[in-house]
């Protein structure tokens, strides 16, 4: 993650702005799902712009820009380097923007995708299409609110710290002491595969505690040990390569680098 200024602490009501490039927009839909609190939240800043709920124009001049998806075209690579530019501080929301997401999972042959969808009628406009990258690739990200989707709470947090300003450390180990503080019973115990061994804590290990596996969707921790991973998958008589796909699923641009290096 950048540093950024810190000037925006005790700015009166900074002007924020909400982008989305590749992704279904989820992130944005969980935000704004929280009306309860929604106006509470937008109250502390001048919303300037907020792609999935408006059409004005963007503003010249903004503090925070908050963006969801992955860059998958020459114009979007371009249009988030001068989002970087322009903004103070930059926070990336879920999991296409931080990982390249499920869109990330077509990263091979994408000029064939492209034509099976639009065939000869593929737009020239957006220039040179990509394999669906995270911004991370392009630009620097000051905050990250990683998961699919984000959480509300999370969110918030992330906000109130750009706005604020906080020494909160960022969390580098995996989600499987989440489990452990939450007392809930290792999924691998019960028979099935779960990505919480090398995936991000923070999320409070949501899905786990109502028995459902962890997807990676937080992405694949700085710490993680695949080659232990993969010996611990199969001392629970689970199948390693299943193991393998299903954390393609949200990480396959951090598996290709890694694999390149």
């Amino acid at each position: 993650m950048a540093n950024y200024s810190l000037s925006l602490r005790g700015k009166q009501n900074p002007r924020v702005v909400f982008f989305a490039f590749a992704s279904c927009f989820g992130c944005q839909l969980q935000i704004t799902n929280k009306e309860k609190y929604l106006l509470d939240v937008l109250g502390q800043v001048d919303l300037g712009y907020w792609q999935l709920i408006s059409g004005q124009p963007l503003p010249q001049e903004f503090d925070v820009a908050v963006i969801e998806g992955a860059v998958t075209t020459e114009e979007a690579a371009a249009l988030v380097q001068e989002i970087r530019q322009r903004a103070q501080c930059v926070i990336g929301i879920g999991a296409c923007a931080l990982t390249g997401g499920i869109p990330g999972i077509a990263s091979d042959a994408v000029d064939q995708h492209a034509q099976m969808v639009y065939g000869e009628a593929l737009p020239a406009a957006c220039g040179d299409i990509f394999a669906p990258t995270p911004i991370k690739k392009y630009i620097d990200v000051d905050f990250e609110v990683p998961c699919c989707p984000v959480d509300f709470y999370g969110f918030v947090d992330v906000l109130q710290r750009a706005l604020y300003g906080s020494n909160k450390a960022i969390q580098t180990t995996s989600m499987c002491g989440s489990c452990k503080i939450n007392g809930t019973q290792c999924l691998y115990e019960q028979g099935q595969i779960c990505m919480g061994m090398v995936t991000r804590a923070g999320c409070g290990a949501r899905c786990p505690k109502l028995g459902r596996p962890c997807n990676g969707c937080a992405g694949i921790t700085p710490d993680a040990n695949l080659e232990s991973a993969y010996k611990v998958v199969a001392s629970y008589g689970q199948d390693v390569e299943m193991f393998k796909q299903r954390l393609v699923l949200f990480n396959a641009q951090a598996l290709s680098s890694a694999e390149e290096q």
